[in-house]
């Protein structure tokens, strides 16, 4: 009875495990590639834009208002959005501008409000990557795509683990170390299966670090996190909490735990905000990132954000200042995130590449290069083993394991998109596959 049990288990683990790649790999072999590029966005931005970025230091910065003077003189009809310093003296500043419905990216010298260059930010080929990356350009709905296919990756390396795990303890080869010399069929089906198992953690923390920025399951978990108490604490706010309905995330592109931060409203005090030298000298004064950049107010309530997204999770900043009286409203470091923001910050990084440096991104690459590998070696070995007759699945047994079942339906609670991609798996299987002789065949159901 034991091992017909574990017979179903198996075979239900294989079925799925099969399927899952087939019809999610293609997808997931795209993210790891665009993910790859997007690792070295800091070294390949800097050799594209040189030109832009690039200022030799030249006595003191001239003051802020006064590099943004010079970009009006030359854009009169611009709206400012945001304001980047550069990081260290060789860099430039960057005034964002709105102008005639376009956004402009325009490159100042701070020692002489030169103006260098100007980029449209449409053209920026790193946020396209981005882009890429996170919703396939397809806005919310490849959101749900890559979310999908990050949700059943998992499903890919928990099936996949099962399915390696060894019967016996003392087995080496075909197990933790490929087997080289017992003929291309079995070193084919070894570099899909011993590469996998040492890249799997790698890949699922990637992926639930991914997973935090999507449109459906990162927003749920996020409010889950601020409903219980473990998002921002009351000690950032200066007075009262806000009751506003905007969230930080609405105005600014700030850090993971900072994105459902209300955005408080600037008390008006005879209409006459204060100075983009006075929001900088703040900034100054709290010792925030230099990598910061300053969100412009849109409406005449609205407040100037400080947002520091630095390489390191610990740099990390989002600060609301009133636009009038320029007090600080909140204040929101890396320090003040609970446990659960503070591992998601420093995972953020990590999967970005950022927080260890160059090494980060070495490790990264090499974890990319194996998925890659993997993927590569499952497509060839589906190809030569495929049947003339059908895809190649097992076939579906009669009854399907209760553990396998239970594995689903744990899945599809926590990844509630998996559920619903398993509601519609079923009821195409019931009412179509099953109906017709042919794709009953096909599919081996």
């Amino acid at each position: 009875m034991n091992n017909k049990k574990n017979r179903q288990l198996y075979l239900s683990m294989w079925r799925w495990h099969f399927y899952a790649g087939l019809f999610f790999a293609p997808l997931l072999l795209l993210l790891t590639i665009s993910g790859s590029i997007y690792l070295f966005k800091p070294q390949i931005e800097s050799l594209m834009y040189e030109e832009y970025y690039k200022v030799e230091p030249n006595g003191e910065r001239i003051l802020t208002s006064e590099q943004i003077g010079s970009v009006l003189k030359s854009y009169p009809e611009a709206v400012i959005t945001q304001y980047r310093p550069g990081e260290n003296p060789y860099r430039s500043s960057e005034v964002h501008i709105l102008v005639d419905g376009e956004s402009l990216t325009i490159f100042v010298n701070p020692y002489n409000g030169n103006l260098i260059g100007e980029l449209s930010n449409d053209l920026r080929i790193f946020d396209r990557v981005e882009e890429f990356h996170g919703e396939l350009m397809l806005g919310t709905f490849g959101d749900r795509v890559v979310e999908l296919t990050a949700c059943w990756t998992l499903v890919l390396i928990v099936t996949g683990f099962y399915l390696w795990f060894p019967n016996s303890k003392t087995k080496i080869f075909g197990v933790v170390v490929p087997r080289v010399r017992k003929g291309k069929k079995l070193l084919l089906r070894d570099l899909h299966v011993v590469p996998g198992f040492w890249i799997s953690a790698g890949l699922a923390f990637l992926i639930i670090t991914g997973l935090l920025w999507s449109g459906f399951w990162g927003t749920n978990v996020q409010n889950i996190a601020t409903n219980n108490g473990v998002g921002y604490p009351p000690s950032i706010w200066v007075g009262s909490a806000p009751s506003t309905n905007v969230k930080t995330k609405e105005i600014a592109d700030v850090s993971w735990a900072a994105q459902n931060l209300p955005v408080p409203s600037s008390q008006i005090q005879g209409y006459i905000p204060v100075s983009i030298d006075d929001i900088v000298k703040t900034a100054s004064d709290l010792k925030v990132h230099p990598t910061y950049k300053v969100i412009f107010p849109k409406t005449k309530e609205g407040v100037y954000t400080l947002s520091a997204f630095p390489p390191k999770a610990r740099d990390e900043a989002t600060i609301h200042i009133d636009q009038y009286s320029g007090v600080v409203l909140a204040d929101y470091r890396y320090k003040d995130y609970e446990l659960i923001g503070k591992i998601m910050a420093w995972g953020i990084t990590v999967h970005k590449g950022l927080e260890y440096g160059f090494a980060n991104q070495l490790a990264l690459l090499f974890l990319c290069l194996g998925v890659i590998g993997v993927i590569i070696s499952g497509i060839l070995l589906w190809w030569k083993r495929k049947p003339s007759n059908h895809l190649g699945a097992s076939k579906l047994e009669e009854k399907t394991s209760k553990g396998f079942i239970l594995l689903m339906v744990i899945m599809g609670v926590l990844f509630p998109l998996v559920g619903l991609s398993l509601v519609a798996i079923f009821l195409v299987d019931f009412l179509i596959i099953r109906k017709i002789p042919r794709l009953k065949k096909y599919f081996n159901s």
